[in-house]
Order: structure tokens, then sequence, then C-alpha cells
């Protein structure tokens, strides 16, 4: 006589492949729905949680298969590995469409005023802005931030096209953007948002131009003050074909752009936390030479890692713990890295400024330890979301403005930690590589810009060819 265990136990598989069965299929069909841009792309939030749930389900499943008891009896065995083999194919399914992943993007934070834009301002008026992408797709998304500003910015038009250098572009390349459908947008304060995918040409180290013809815009602004890129503004509304920029107004800063992702199936991304020297102080303005773009050169080379998009957060000025400029690296951890899209690792390489705003041998210490917390703290964060975690040394500032000795003292205690703790995924020595072989302490004298605190031209390539592509497989 069967007992009432025995129907219990095979009531409880039942139901555990009516979820499977129901998620999977229903993730099937926001797939296809997708692409034809139906209903499913409503479910994409709820699908999320989805996806963590098969996954949990798996697990379970693992553990009934290889952790079984006695009571579950032999002849559940065949069933529980048909749902496991099932779910694993399920999730394979899944895995293979597409996805979106960041190509290009900046760090954003709330413009200082000697960084707001020239006259005749935003307002009612067209912006054109230059930007690299790392890795190419057919499909791409903007993305656009009023995250720190205090009042609405409206865009009247949107258009991307492909950049011929300056403010040209080929004209026949141009796209409008749409968003829920319309040309126009308003951002609330504090909001992000993303236009609707859109059919283009995007390949690799493509230079690409924004143009954005505003309507009101707030009295402070989201943007990146550190672009090494020239933007150009007009007056009116100047997205017509025949819009001439030749006497347009320059600024070598961005506004409200923050990323831009692509739809592939294969691709992923590396994004970088950094300051200054990351966000390419001492680099040359328009030549997209700063030590992450000398790195997405060298990825795009290799046919391992030809589709690994770099994304670069670096904040001139940025600290980690408190002060400096923009929000200090925990602030922005979670906005700039973990909500990056199809991120696989991340370079941690900030920590400098921090130690050049110490008072005495005390603070130096208590900053050290403090930002080896911190980098603790991150490395969680982005283990928890399944992204290597790979840190950079500090490199040398002695000569510089920022030198005393007890700094040097934290400084090497800082990188000794980065170098022999372990708990980082892999170690990229900055350091050695941009020191002086006869005063270690110093930043060679044919690899800094003037300040022994920053890299030139010569110092980001050799940074950026530093990082093993290896790395990223």
């Amino acid at each position: 006589m069967l007992s009432l265990k025995y129907f219990s136990n095979r009531l409880f598989y039942l139901l555990l492949l009516f979820k499977l069965l129901t998620i999977s299929a229903i993730q099937m069909m926001w797939r296809f729905n997708y692409k034809k841009k139906t209903v499913g792309y409503r479910l994409k939030p709820i699908l999320k949680k989805m996806d963590k749930r098969l996954i949990n389900y798996q697990t379970l499943l693992r553990i009934l298969l290889f952790k079984r008891r006695e009571s579950a009896g032999a002849g559940i065995l065949p069933f529980l590995l048909f749902l496991t083999i099932f779910s694993g194919v399920s999730s394979m399914a899944c895995a293979k469409g597409k996805n979106w992943v960041g190509t290009w993007s900046t760090a954003p934070q709330l413009v200082e005023p000697k960084n707001m834009p020239p006259e005749p301002g935003l307002s009612n008026n067209t912006l054109r802005q230059v930007v690299c992408v790392s890795i190419g797709g057919n499909k791409l998304r903007l993305k656009f931030s009023n995250k720190y500003s205090e009042s609405p910015v409206t865009m009247k038009m949107v258009q991307i096209a492909v950049s011929k250098g300056g403010a040209a572009i080929d004209q026949s390349t141009t796209v409008a953007l749409t968003f829920n459908g319309k040309n126009e947008v308003t951002m609330r304060p504090g909001a992000d948002i993303a236009s609707d995918p859109v059919s283009f040409d995007l390949k690799p180290r493509m230079e690409v131009a924004i143009t954005i013809f505003f309507g009101e815009t707030s009295p402070t602004i989201t943007g990146h003050p550190g672009s090494r890129t020239t933007s150009y503004l007009l007056t009116g509304n100047q997205t017509s074909a025949n819009a001439d920029f030749t006497n347009a107004v320059k600024t070598d800063h961005w506004y409200v752009i923050d990323g831009i992702d692509v739809e592939t199936s294969k691709a992923a991304a590396i994004a970088v936390i950094g300051d200054s020297i990351t966000d390419g102080r001492g680099s040359g303005t328009n030549k997209q030479d700063r030590w992450p773009d000398i790195l997405a050169i060298a990825l795009s080379k290799n046919n391992n890692t030809k589709p690994i998009g770099v994304l670069n957060l670096g904040i001139g000025g940025n600290c980690v713990l408190r002060g400096g400029l923009g929000p200090t690296a925990l602030n922005r951890f979670d906005h700039d890295i973990l909500k990056q899209n199809g991120v696989r690792w991340l370079i941690i390489f900030e920590g400098v400024n921090d130690l050049g705003s110490t008072r005495d041998s005390i603070s130096a210490a208590r900053v050290a330890q403090g930002l080896i917390t911190a980098y603790d703290q991150m490395i969680a964060q982005a283990h928890a979301k399944g992204i290597k975690v790979y840190g950079g040394t500090i490199t040398p500032f002695k000569k510089s403005f920022y030198y005393k000795d007890y700094r040097e003292t934290a400084r090497n205690t800082i990188n000794q930690w980065i170098r022999t703790s372990g708990h980082f995924d892999a170690v990229i020595d900055f350091d050695k590589v941009l020191s002086d072989p006869n005063d270690p302490a110093a930043m060679s004298a044919d690899l800094q810009s003037g300040d022994y605190l920053h890299p030139n031209e010569l110092g980001y390539e050799k940074l950026g060819l530093a990082v093993d592509p290896k790395l990223f497989r």
C-alpha cells in the first residue's frame, strides 16, 4: 500500500516541474516577442526575477539528485535527472538570446560652475557631442542622465550619426531616436532614461556624433567635464540635414549623455572605476587615447577578445572614501558599475586623491585602511553579481604636489595589500609600469605629463598595453 509520504514526495516534484515549465515557457515567449517589440518587452523586469528563481530551482534539483535521501526512493532518480537536464537546456536556450551590453559609458556628476555649458547655453539650443565606442553591433540604444540636476531637462530631438571628425557627420547615417515612440522626452530631476532600440551599423571603435536639440534645461547640469573630446553648440534647432556647425561654440565637456548599449548574443564588458588617470588627464584631446581606449584597441585586435567592450567610469579629482570631485567611488558604485549592462569584469584603479588629502601620518594610515576596507566592499558587491574584480596598484607621485613621506608609506601599504592579499581575482601592477627604475617612488620622466602625477600619452599607452588580454577570456 502506498503511503502518504510517497504521494507528498511526488506532489512536490510535480509542482517543481510545473514551475520550471512555466518559467521557461514565459522566458522563451519573451525572447520571441521582444524581437517583435510586442508586449513581451514589458515583461522584462518580471523575467529578471524569474531568471533568479530558475537558478534557485536548478540548485535545488542538483541537491536532490546528488544528495538525495533514501526516503525519496530510487524510482524518483530518473525523474530528477530529467528535471535537471531540462532546466539546464532551458537556461542555455535563454542564454543564447540577445542581451544588452555596454559599448561606451561615462560617469555622470554634477557639473561644477567653471565647467557649465558656454553661451548661448543648452536651453532651446543644439549640442553635438562625439564619443568613441569600443565594440560594434547592429542595434543600439542611448542612455541619458539627469541624476544630479535640480530641475527637469527636455530633449526635443535626439539624433545619432557616424562622425567624420570635428563637428562633421555622415548625414546618410543619421538616425532619429525615440523615447516610448516619441521624439521629445523630459527627464525628471534625479532620473536616468534610455532611448528605444534603433538599428544602426555600429563598427568597433567607431566615433559617433550625438546631436540634441534641447527644450528647457536645468540651471544645474548633469554631465562629465573630463570628456577630452570637443562638443559643438549652436543656437536654435540645428537638427536638419543642412545644419552647418562650422561656427559652433566649442567646449571640451559632455552633458547629459551617459552611455551606449548594443544588442548582442556574444559580447561582454569591462568596467573601470577610477580617477583622473582613468579619465585621461594628460591624454590627447580628440585622440581617444586614454588607457582604457588603448586597452579597447588591443582587445579588438585579438580574436579571443574582440567582442569585449570597455567602459570608462573615471572621474577627475574623484575620491573613494570622501571629498574630491563628483560622488565618491563608494557612493556611485551601484549606479556606475553594478547597473551597467553586460559587465563581466571590473578594474578598480583609484585611491591617490584620498591619499593626497591626508594631513599627517596618522590620517594617512587611517585612509590606507579605509581604502582597503572600501576595496573589499566593492569586491564583495561585484562578486555577488558574478563580476570578476581586478585591482590596479596606485601609481607613483613623488615630485608631484601630492608627495609627502607619510603618503608614500600609505601608498606602499595599499599596494602591498593589493598585490598579496588574494582578495582581487587578479592584480594589474600599474605602479611598476610607470615607476622610474632609478627612483621607484616617482613616475618615469618620459611617461609623465609635467606634474609627475598624471601620465602623458606614452604613459597611457604603457598602462593600456600592460593589461593582459588573457584576463578577459
